[in-house]
């Protein structure tokens, strides 16, 4: 019998098994520890990108190709949902001809809970206006890879409140011991309902979410430096002057000085001499691109376990 799709549009949407079940996953996947089975062969996957994606697109589309799916690309203007459809109209109608479908809007994640509301497709926000959880599964599969777990970790993740901070925050909140401090421009912090989420994950686990909109005094020793880039993809700021804001926000050298040992994390595309500097990023503590090449594995272990193939 058929297993009911599985829905993957929040970090907040899985359970802590699955969590680690997909942050192991996809570590493996990316040691080589076992060439996959084709779980997906003679499914469809569908990959509708309404905003420009260089990682994720290729990561998922490589990785349902891998698993043995075939891949139906749906353009920004391709539906009907510009002209009007509702979202759940629409599911309706892509669950039956498609197996899954991996959607960045750059919108609400409304519109894909819209499109969840059946259990023959599955879902995958690929990036809304307000999380990016198959990033934060790639940075933490990243974490495993590096320092053999992500419990203990302690990481300073400088820049703007977006996606992807969100969504690193909602996961890594879920690690017993991790110390997660975020610096971010006033103004540009977490959502308070996303902090409010990651501060109770905290307490339950023993982990600690901090929030500060100053760079000064930056803690000593962390293990983890991480930044993004200051205009999030398909985003404008309603400051003009926001520039000044994000200026002292920048991961430089001098900043490396507090934490000698710290590995540097990006999310990419970057923009060298804005949030972070060329030593940096380019620099022998970086694995800003190894963190890139684990986007295929955590890919893989999200389209594996969508289909109920792994725990």
């Amino acid at each position: 019998m058929r297993r009911p799709a599985r829905h993957l549009l929040s970090i907040d949407d899985v359970s802590d098994a699955d969590l680690r079940a997909l942050v192991d996953r996809g570590a493996a996947l990316s040691r080589g520890e076992a060439d996959p089975p084709r779980p997906l062969d003679g499914q469809v996957a569908g990959m509708h990108f309404r905003m420009t994606s260089t990682r994720t697109r290729a990561a998922f589309s490589v990785g349902a190709l891998r698993l043995g799916a075939h891949v139906l690309a749906l353009g920004p203007g391709d539906l009907q949902t510009g002209t009007g459809e509702t979202s759940a109209d629409t599911g309706r109608v892509l669950a039956g001809m498609l197996d899954l479908i991996v959607a960045r809007t750059g919108g609400a994640v409304a519109e894909l809970r819209g499109w969840a509301a059946q259990d023959r497709m599955s879902v995958v926000n690929a990036m809304s206006g307000t999380e990016h959880p198959t990033q934060a599964l790639a940075d933490l599969a990243t974490l495993r890879l590096r320092f053999g777990d992500v419990e203990g970790l302690r990481i300073l993740y400088v820049g703007e409140g977006n996606s992807t901070a969100a969504a690193l925050s909602l996961a890594l909140s879920r690690f017993r011991g991790v110390e997660l401090e975020l610096r971010t421009p006033p103004g540009y912090g977490l959502a308070p309902d996303v902090l409010a989420a990651a501060g109770g994950h905290a307490a339950r686990r023993g982990a600690r979410i901090t929030e500060l909109h100053t760079m000064h005094a930056p803690p000593d020793d962390v293990d983890v430096i991480y930044t993004t880039r200051w205009q999030t993809t398909g985003t404008t700021k309603k400051d003009p002057d926001w520039r000044t804001a994000f200026g002292p926000f920048q991961v430089t050298e001098k900043l490396w000085a507090h934490s000698p040992k710290a590995a540097f994390m990006h999310d990419l595309p970057a923009h060298r001499g804005e949030e972070v500097t060329p030593g940096v990023l380019d620099g022998p503590d970086s694995i800003a691109f190894e963190q890139a090449a684990n986007k295929l594995y955590s890919a893989m272990a999200v389209l594996e376990w969508c289909r109920g193939d792994i725990a």
